[in-house]
């Protein structure tokens, strides 16, 4: 089948979501400059892709207000199967909006702790430091796993959680969403059955969506997955795998429960398929705090840990625990899609775990965030919004409000008063259903003008 053009993507991509719903009639479109600003296209291939929809009778054209959708279907009588990419559009799109920070607006919705925060790691005394010593290393590839160095200490830190590997049983990778992109590949063909928490992280939809993966949803409750939904999937389905927060949960900021930990183990291995415990948050959380990978023993699991959050998202490191076999497997799929990692940032880590001024850095980090999301509560209480649980420490609280029943109505309410939120919508496998929920940054939530905003 001939490639489509972008235009002709962009054509399917919107008229799916006029058909399912994520666009109802009487809903403007993006103009075409906002469009051309999220996606990257030229205008001629937008305007070429709304002419399209009009001339289906999908959208009508109203002079000087933009392009509306309307009654109507596609004109021909069988859509053609997207290809991956299409499929993935509605969360590339929704990824390009939430990267994109707008001057003046205060980023309640944003998946990263403010800069200040991490600014007493002072990244510049630490890439003198490497440049003074072993600066040779830096002008080649590094090893297929990863700098052994930073291994080595990355073992000692899952030891901390309780999780005992050598470094041999780590690869690292260019940040957590590069750990999930690797482990997708490796096990999941078009049409294998994987399950995901609903809600969850939405770009692992789009990573998904783009492999052709049969998303199975587990709606996440506060102490962990909905038990009776999974071992319903369990005895319907083969899932391969579950791609599982077990704390510090995005978008809800919830902890699983020791209970439901272990009875995770068990079901992984009754059914035969590998936990993919996602922990990219775990320097916000106490090391105490209980991963099905450490009851499991990554016999069973993977553990996918990263630095983007706690230290910079601009150094792109994270990893994958796992065993032996598999990190194997893993390394040389690295290699051959990317060579190696980056050298130069893996030994920045490197050498920012050898000195204590880490820890420190962590304990600091923690007391903000305990304060902020004490404080953050205190303000939703407040106001009279419901909130899904109610953790001691979290980046995120998931939270209603009353008489909002469609958060992305909330979201067009907020963005002309200058606070840009994330609605619930955007973390489910099935983006089309109405979500009264969002997720809200609890470093941003001590505002007066938004406590205000949203009282009214």
């Amino acid at each position: 089948m001939a490639r489509l053009t972008l235009a002709q993507q962009l054509t399917a991509s919107l008229s799916a979501q006029i058909v399912d719903g994520t666009y109802r009639i009487g809903d403007r479109l993006p103009s075409l400059r906002e469009c051309m600003r999220l996606l990257g296209h030229s205008k001629n291939t937008v305007i070429t892709a709304y002419e399209s929809l009009a001339s289906q009778g999908l959208v009508e054209a109203r002079h000087g207000q933009g392009f509306f959708v309307k009654q109507g279907t596609p004109n021909h009588s069988e859509p053609e199967e997207p290809l991956p990419y299409a499929r993935a559009m509605d969360t590339i799109w929704l990824m390009r909006q939430q990267f994109v920070r707008e001057p003046g607006h205060s980023p309640l919705g944003e998946g990263f702790p403010p800069v200040e925060w991490l600014m007493d790691l002072r990244l510049d005394k630490f890439t003198r430091q490497i440049m003074r010593t072993g600066v040779t290393t830096l002008f080649r590839y590094g090893n297929r796993l990863g700098n052994a160095g930073l291994r080595q200490h990355l073992a000692q830190k899952l030891a901390t959680y309780a999780i005992a590997v050598t470094p041999r049983q780590i690869v690292t990778t260019l940040g957590a969403n590069h750990a999930l992109d690797l482990i997708i590949r490796r096990f999941i063909a078009q049409g294998d059955a994987v399950l995901v928490e609903d809600p969850g992280y939405y770009p692992l939809f789009g990573k998904l969506q783009l492999q052709g993966a049969r998303m199975l949803s587990v709606p996440r409750l506060p102490d962990g997955p909905d038990m009776e939904v999974l071992e319903q999937h369990l005895r319907v389905h083969q899932p391969k795998l579950f791609f599982i927060q077990s704390v510090g949960h995005n978008p809800t900021g919830s902890d699983i429960s020791p209970s439901k930990a272990h009875r995770l183990v068990q079901l992984a291995q009754q059914h035969d398929f590998i936990l993919v415990d996602d922990d990219a948050l775990a320097d916000f959380k106490p090391a105490s705090a209980i991963k099905v990978s450490a009851l499991d023993q990554l016999k069973r699991s993977l553990y996918v840990g990263s630095f983007s959050k706690s230290v910079s998202a601009a150094l792109r490191v994270g990893f994958i625990a796992g065993s032996k076999d598999i990190i194997d497997e893993l390394g040389d799929l690295k290699m051959l899609l990317h060579t190696s990692s980056s050298e130069f940032c893996e030994r920045i880590v490197d050498v920012i775990l050898m000195e204590g001024h880490f820890l420190r850095h962590l304990i600091r980090l923690q007391e903000r965030l305990k304060e902020a999301t004490a404080t953050g509560l205190s303000m939703l209480d407040e106001i009279g919004a419901e909130v899904f649980c109610r953790p001691e420490q979290s980046l995120y609280l998931w939270a209603r409000f009353a008489h909002i029943e469609d958060a992305r109505e909330l979201t067009k309410n907020l963005l002309p008063k200058g606070f840009m939120i994330a609605p619930g919508h955007i973390f489910s496998p099935e983006q089309s259903r109405v979500n009264p929920w969002t997720r809200l940054n609890v470093a941003y939530l001590n505002d007066p003008i938004l406590k205000a905003v949203l009282r009214s």
